[in-house]
């Protein structure tokens, strides 16, 4: 899951982890909707919202919004310390610890919930006392979305679908196209199917999320917080297993 390209044959056990990763966003996203009215791993919204809130006056609100993103920004880079410094320092990456990272931010933001710590589960944002909320959120998905990033080289993104959209409409274009061999339109349909399959992935995780979230409000949190122990889970034996190849001689992709 994390040692693979995608441009290289893709496993189903591969497939089913970077869905999973994409279904986990779709439950964050939906629970940061459904708590307090934002989507946590959009962060054009938030500079929208900035230009909002200084549009009417509001220059406090203004300014905790635009910091928000900030949040995102500091999990992207504690997973690249985490795992692209190391990778190129010629050392081994640590994705188990960025993914464990992720689950501990969604579980602080389940029990956190669950003690009251966040204003109430109603989509209403209350900035002063979600903002630790909405900090947690996006530092979860910047966190993840650069692991995955990374072990992708730069091809797949799991917390958003914009690019994914960009890049769907992109490669229908290119795979019907008459200019392509039948090698490169074969390697092209392949890569729209995954594109198509993460779009629905998210889909679905929003969905089947929202009844968590509806019945169990911020305890919803557990299911996305689950997937990540489990990711995290899987990227430290596939560590150990990497290591154990390259220490015998062997290696792996």
């Amino acid at each position: 899951m994390f040692h693979v390209r995608e441009q290289d044959v893709l496993t189903r056990r591969t497939l089913f982890h970077w869905y999973l990763l994409a279904f986990l966003s779709g439950c964050v996203n939906a629970g940061g909707f459904l708590a307090c009215g934002r989507f946590v791993s959009h962060v054009t919204g938030f500079a929208t919202l900035f230009g909002v809130e200084v549009g009417h006056g509001n220059l406090e609100g203004a300014i905790g919004i635009v910091t928000v993103p900030l949040y995102f920004l500091a999990g992207v880079i504690i997973s690249a310390w985490l795992i692209d410094h190391q990778i190129y320092s010629k050392r081994r990456p640590h994705y188990s610890t960025a993914m464990g990272l992720v689950a501990l931010c969604l579980l602080a933001v389940t029990f956190g919930g669950w003690l009251g710590w966040f204003s109430t589960f109603d989509g209403t944002l209350v900035l002063r006392r979600d903002y630790v909320l909405l900090a947690l959120l996006c530092l979860a998905s910047g966190l993840q979305n650069a692991a995955v990033t990374t072990a992708s080289g730069h091809a797949v993104r799991t917390t958003h679908l914009t690019g994914i959209t960009t890049d769907l409409g992109l490669g229908l274009v290119r795979q019907f196209g008459r200019h392509l061999d039948p090698a490169e339109r074969e390697r092209e349909k392949l890569a729209n199917g995954l594109r198509f399959g993460k779009i629905i992935a998210f889909a679905l995780g929003s969905a089947a999320s929202s009844y968590f979230f509806m019945g169990f409000q911020f305890l919803g949190f557990l299911l996305p917080s689950l997937i990540a122990v489990y990711i995290a889970g899987v990227a430290y034996f596939e560590g150990l297993s990497q290591q154990a190849a390259s220490e015998s001689g062997g290696g792996v992709i």
